[in-house]
């Protein structure tokens, strides 16, 4: 997150193009489906455990089985998205995400998904950073590409904003039409993006692919969320929780290994010396692990303690989808103005304070009193999480674009594991009341308050309008096709 020490160019516009904007609002509903997909199925998961008799645990597992699938195999889709083509990776795990939602829809047992669950979890892995990385080398580094960025960041936190409220209407209908839904969106999805996402040459490599590697990435990744995600459990348990966490970090090791001995890495290891890139992963894993904790308990409150429906707890929620109208508006404006370390840096500050307004919270306490936190974070979100995405990505090469960007989803998918599971076991931890619920609250606070620490260093000036100039030629590997960049 760390500011350029050199002046930056002038900017340049950040008008788009007709087709570059087509283009962008078929990458945009792809994360809206992400968004929307997570959020629908939050809110129906009550109903459906009651008509299908799940267990509490089973139910759980449907949850976290997408979980375990996005955060395990997102690294591994970033890189794909580079080695093996950005088109192709989105259109054929797009098709997967389309047939294994349809099969959850007709499920009627538990197991059944849980496996629609992570094997669409594994799709959205590999999705999700073949959609950003097609805009990180399709618009030109600079205005053009932060405000794509911004908008994109923006219209996957307003699909799960509004996906609370659209899972709570469909409910009503029917819980199997949460995933009939997102199959009918990303069918229009995949016919758009057949048609407007420009075809890639991909590279020439050397030495074959890095399987070992790709196979000890998944495990770990696999192991670890794992671990993180049994979290919730509390002391039941604790040897596998310890065993899968050991188990990842040996795995991790195991892969740093392969990595520096491989004639053609899965992973260059240079990538992660860069020091901006990896406290942007950081920030990002801070920023979305507070606030995805603190929007669990928040729904915990409103349901459990104050016996409001699922579709009231939706529209109470709205408010924090502020970040929706802010991020392609405001955003852009003062990351040009202010440069993305003191936007990301206020972002922090922002969502500090709103968490640190709830804690007082009361059993009887009027929404009127809860919006000042409510609103605080949904700006907060659309102050960080967008300029996040533009440092995690400023100046690396096109040809591991993707590899940013999957480590930023592999973050920011640990970081909603550590924050929900962490608020949960402490919440369990303290006896299930409202003092029990108040101290879960401090886990985002005090994560919020890292990431200000962890965000200072890059909020010093920029000397200029934003971010500099990449000289690694990124955004211009696709631009010409798009009309946003010069060809090559």
């Amino acid at each position: 997150m760390s500011a350029p020490s050199t002046p930056p160019a002038a900017p340049t516009s950040s008008s788009l193009s007709g087709r570059a904007w087509a283009l962008l609002l078929v990458l945009c509903g792809a994360i809206f489906l992400e968004g929307v997909d997570i959020a629908m199925l939050a809110i129906a998961i009550p109903t459906i455990r009651a008509e299908l008799g799940l267990s509490t645990g089973t139910a759980a597992w449907v949850v976290s089985g997408y979980v375990l699938g996005y955060a395990g195999f997102t690294l591994l889709g970033g890189r794909a998205a580079d080695l093996l083509g950005r088109r192709r990776m989105f259109l054929a795990w797009l098709i997967v995400f389309i047939v294994f939602s349809a099969l959850g829809g007709f499920a009627t047992e538990g197991w059944m998904l849980v496996v629609s669950r992570f094997v669409t979890g594994v799709a959205s892995a590999f999705m999700t950073p073949a959609s950003m990385s097609i805009i990180t080398t399709s618009y030109e580094e600079g205005p053009r590409r932060n405000k794509a960025l911004l908008i994109f960041a923006g219209t996957g936190a307003g699909g799960f904003s509004l996906g609370l409220v659209i899972g709570g209407l469909l409910t009503q209908f029917g819980w199997r039409w949460v995933f009939f839904a997102p199959v009918l969106l990303a069918g229009l999805i995949l016919i758009a993006a057949h048609r407007l996402i420009p075809k890639q040459q991909l590279p020439v490599r050397e030495g074959g692919f890095d399987l070992a590697g790709a196979a000890s990435a998944a495990g770990a990744m696999l192991l670890l969320t794992y671990g993180i995600v049994r979290l919730e459990h509390g002391l039941d348990g604790w040897a596998v929780t310890v065993a899968a966490v050991g188990g990842g970090l040996l795995l991790i090791g195991l892969f740093v290994g392969i990595e520096r001995r491989s004639p053609a890495p899965l992973v260059r290891l240079g990538l992660l010396r860069r020091g901006q890139l990896v406290r942007a992963d950081l920030g990002a894993l801070l920023f979305l692990g507070a606030f995805m904790g603190f929007q669990f308990m928040v729904t915990l409150y409103l349901q459990e303690f104050r016996d409001w429906s699922s579709l009231k707890t939706s529209f109470a929620l709205l408010l924090t989808g502020l970040d929706v109208l802010l991020a392609p508006t405001v955003t852009p404006y003062l990351v040009n103005r202010f440069g993305y370390g003191r936007v990301i840096l206020s972002g922090f500050v922002m969502a500090a304070v709103g968490y640190l307004l709830f804690l007082p919270v009361g059993g009887d306490w009027s929404y009127l009193a809860m919006m000042p936190t409510l609103a605080l974070t949904g700006t907060a979100f659309a102050l960080a999480y967008g300029p996040l995405t533009i440092a995690a990505t400023d100046g690396v090469a096109p040809g591991e674009q993707g590899l940013a960007g999957g480590l930023l989803q592999t973050a920011t998918q640990f970081g909603a594991a550590v924050g929900v599971s962490s608020v949960t076991a402490v919440y369990g931890l303290m006896g299930s009341d409202l003092g029990a619920f108040r101290a879960a609250l401090v886990v985002p606070v005090v994560m919020a308050l890292v990431g200000i620490a962890l965000a200072l260093p890059g909020a010093r000036p920029f000397g200029g309008r934003g971010p500099r100039s990449s000289t690694t030629g990124g955004g211009k590997e696709l631009a010409g096709q798009v009309g946003v960049a010069s060809q090559p």
